[in-house]
C-alpha cells in the first residue's frame, strides 16, 4: 500500500531514524588499493552503490526528470542512502540491488510513473513508498567512515554522485575526465589512489597510467594535459624563410610577437589560456632523393633550436612537423629526441608526404599506414614516461580519407600523449567546412581538433571569431 512521504514521516521516520543510524555507525572502511573506475554505464547508480553500501535500511528510485532526480538527490543524500535511476533498460539491475542492500523500504521520487513500479525481489517484505511532499523530513546522518579521493565530472550520473555523497564520501568535480587536469586535482591525488564515477574516466587500468604521471611537471597555462586546459594558435613554417610558411618569414623573436600579438585576438573568444605555438617542419619533402635516396631533407637540431627555445621561452609550446618521403615516422622522430625531451615540444606526422617506393613527392597526396603512425607513437609515449614528461602534443594531419585509409585502427590508447587531428584543407568557406566534417566523422572520440588558416589559398581566410565559431572549436590553430 501507497503513503504520501508526508504520512511516511508521520508514521515512520523514528524507525527510518533508528534504522540509518545503525546503519551509518556500521559502515566498512572502503578499502582502495589501486586506483579504480565504477564505470556506471547504464546509469543507475547501481555499481556505486554496490561498492559504496554493503547494506542499506531503504533505497530512493527516480527515473529520468530533472526535477525528480534534483528532489530524489536531496533526499538520497539527507537519509544517507543509495539512489538508483530506473529506466526499462535499467529495471531488473535496480531490483536486484534493492534486493542485495536488504533495504526495507523504497522511496520512489518520479512524476513519470516509471520508478513506482520496479519489481521487488521475490519474497521480500518492502513497501513502496510515494515522495509526494514537498517538505521531506528525513534527518541527515554524519557517516564515520574514511574514503579516498573520489572524482567526478558532469558527466558523472546524478544517481552515482549521489550514492557517494550519501555514504558521506566529498567529491571532487574535474574539468575533465584525467587527474591531471589541474595542479589542484595531481596534489589531491597525490599519493593516494582515487575512485572516478562514469564511464567517461574509462579503464581502471587507463586511470593509473594517469596517476602514475601526476608528479611530471606542469605545461604553459597550467596542469599536465596538452588539452582541454588551453588553446593553442600556432605559426606554421620553416627557418630556412618565407617559402614554406609564416613562422619562416621573420626571425625567432619576431616569430613570437607575431604570435603572440595573434593570441591576443583570440582570447576573448577563449575560456581557457591561450597559449602561442610553432610547428616546425623539421624534415621537408624534396623533389630530389638526396644522398639517402628517402627524398626528404632533415634540418639539423642546431637549425631548429632557435625558434624552440624562443617559443618555449616565451611560455609557449613547439611542434616538430615530419615529411618523411620514402622514409618512415619513427626514424625521423628519433632525429630530434634531444628536442622532444623537452617538456614543452611535441610532434607531428604529416602522412601528406609519406611515399612509397617508386613514387615521388607532389606527384599525389601521400599517405600513411595506422601501423606507421602507432610506431611512432608508442616510441614518443615511451620517450615521454622515460623522461618524466608531462604529456606531449601528438598531431596528425589528414584533409583526405586516403591519407590514413586505416585510421580507426590507431591506438589512442597512450595517458602520455594528446592525440591531435589537425584537418588543415584550404580553399572557400564551403570546401573547407566540407573537408572539417568529413574528417570528424568516425573519428576516435580521444582526438581533440585542429583547424589551419592559409593566408594565400582561403577564400577568404577566416578571422579569430569566425575560427572560434567553427563546431567543434578547435584546440589548435595554425596559420601558414
Amino acid at each position: 500500500m501507497r503513503k504520501t512521504l508526508g504520512v511516511l514521516a508521520a508514521t515512520s521516520a523514528a524507525a527510518l531514524l533508528a534504522a540509518c543510524s545503525s546503519f551509518g555507525d556500521d559502515l566498512p572502511q572502503l578499502d582502495v588499493s589501486k586506483p579504480e573506475v565504477l564505470a556506471d554505464k547504464d546509469r543507475s547508480g547501481v555499481d556505486v552503490s554496490q561498492r559504496f553500501f554493503d547494506n542499506a535500511p531503504a533505497a530512493v528510485v527516480t527515473g529520468t526528470n530533472p526535477a525528480d532526480k534534483d528532489r530524489a538527490t536531496k533526499l538520497a543524500v539527507d537519509a544517507g542512502v543509495p539512489l538508483l535511476t530506473v529506466t526499462p533498460e535499467t529495471r531488473d539491475a535496480v531490483s536486484a540491488e534493492i534486493g542485495r542492500l536488504g533495504a526495507g523500504k523504497v522511496v520512489a521520487v518520479d512524476s513519470s510513473g516509471e520508478a513506482k513500479n520496479v519489481p521487488l525481489p521475490g519474497g521480500k517484505d518492502v513497501s513502496i513508498e510515494d515522495a509526494t511532499s514537498n517538505d521531506v523530513d528525513v534527518p541527515h546522518k554524519d557517516h564515520k567512515n574514511s574514503f579516498p579521493p573520489v572524482l567526478v565530472t558532469d558527466q558523472t550520473s546524478p544517481a552515482a554522485s549521489a550514492t557517494a555523497r550519501a555514504a558521506g564520501a566529498e567529491l571532487t568535480n574535474l574539468a575533465y575526465p584525467d587527474p591531471r587536469v589541474s595542479k589542484e586535482a595531481s596534489d589531491l591525488v597525490k599519493d593516494k589512489n582515487p575512485l572516478a564515477l562514469g564511464s567517461q574516466f574509462g579503464s581502471s587500468e587507463k586511470l593509473a597510467g594517469e596517476m602514475s604521471m601526476t608528479g611530471n611537471g606542469e605545461l604553459p597555462g597550467g596542469g599536465q594535459l596538452v588539452f582541454p586546459g588551453r588553446r593553442m594558435i600556432a605559426l606554421y613554417g620553416h627557418p630556412s624563410g618565407p617559402a614554406l610558411g609564416a613562422m619562416g618569414e621573420q626571425d625567432p623573436q619576431a616569430s613570437v610577437k607575431r604570435v603572440q600579438d595573434l593570441c591576443e585576438q583570440y582570447k576573448q573568444f577563449a575560456q581557457e589560456p591561450v597559449i602561442p605555438a610553432f610547428e616546425i617542419i623539421a624534415t621537408v619533402a624534396a623533389s630530389e632523393p638526396g644522398p639517402d635516396g628517402n627524398f626528404t631533407n632533415e634540418s639539423d637540431v642546431s637549425e631548429l633550436r632557435p625558434y624552440v627555445d624562443a617559443i618555449t621561452k616565451a611560455g609557449g609550446y613547439a611542434v616538430l612537423d615530419l615529411q618523411p618521403g620514402r622514409g618512415s615516422f619513427l626514424e625521423q622522430a628519433k632525429l630530434y629526441e634531444e628536442l622532444l625531451k623537452q617538456p614543452n615540444v611535441g610532434l607531428a606526422l604529416d602522412p601528406e608526404w609519406k611515399i612509397g617506393p617508386g613514387e615521388m613527392p607532389m606527384q599525389r597526396v601521400g599517405s600513411a599506414e595506422a601501423a606507421e603512425i602507432n610506431e611512432a607513437s608508442q616510441w614518443l609515449s615511451t620517450l615521454v614516461r622515460d623522461n618524466k614528461l608531462p604529456q606531449k602534443a601528438l598531431v596528425i594531419h589528414q584533409f583526405q580519407l586516403q591519407m590514413l585509409r586505416d585510421r580507426e585502427q590507431i591506438d589512442t590508447n597512450h595517458p602520455e600523449l594528446a592525440f591531435v587531428l589537425h584537418a588543415d584543407g584550404h580553399g572557400t568557406t564551403e570546401e573547407k567546412f566540407e573537408t572539417w566534417n568529413v574528417m570528424r566523422q568516425d573519428l576516435d572520440p580521444a582526438f581533440f581538433m585542429a583547424w589551419k588558416n592559409f593566408f594565400d589559398e582561403d577564400k577568404p581566410m577566416f578571422d579569430p571569431q569566425q575560427t572560434m565559431d567553427v563546431q567543434p572549436r578547435p584546440w589548435f590553430v595554425s596559420y601558414q
